[in-house]
């Protein structure tokens, strides 16, 4: 059976970007992943003084929202070093706190799918048709808890 899995209040909903589960990645604590992933998406570039208020943002959709602001640029790598970057994020945050690795080695090898209507690279678009990019983040990160262990 299939895990879909996408608001933070759904089951699974620890799976999401946007659960308020923190990171602590470059040296700086991340209030959530989607902080740390819409932060990264400035280094080294004109609007990198966007990083700190991503950062400071009180939730995940404030950062988000100053994330895929239009009018700022992000890095001309980003398309290339986006899914390393996720990968990480996710990682550290399986590897933070043991409750939710709990739930995610407790998927066995079941099929993980963010299951987001609009979001055709991470998630699996509305027809189900997507990358679903996050979801493989996910086993790929229960598989490598499970070396681990």
């Amino acid at each position: 059976m299939t895990i879909y899995f996408y608001k933070t209040s759904d089951p699974y909903g620890c799976f999401s970007n946007f659960s308020l589960h923190g990171i602590y990645l470059e040296g700086q604590n991340w209030l959530t992943v989607e902080h740390y992933y819409q932060a990264q998406k400035f280094v080294g570039t004109a609007d990198s003084d966007v990083i700190p208020l991503i950062q400071a943002a009180t939730t995940p959709v404030t950062a988000a929202m100053l994330g895929r602001d239009g009018d700022r640029t992000p890095r001309p790598d980003w398309n290339a070093v986006k899914f390393d970057i996720m990968a990480k994020a996710v990682l550290t945050k399986f590897l933070s706190h043991l409750d939710i690795q709990t739930v995610l080695l407790a998927t066995g090898d079941r099929l993980i799918v963010e299951n987001s209507p609009t979001d055709y690279y991470w998630g699996c678009g509305l027809e189900r048709t997507g990358q679903n990019q996050l979801g493989k983040i996910l086993m790929q990160v229960r598989t490598a808890i499970r070396q681990r262990n």
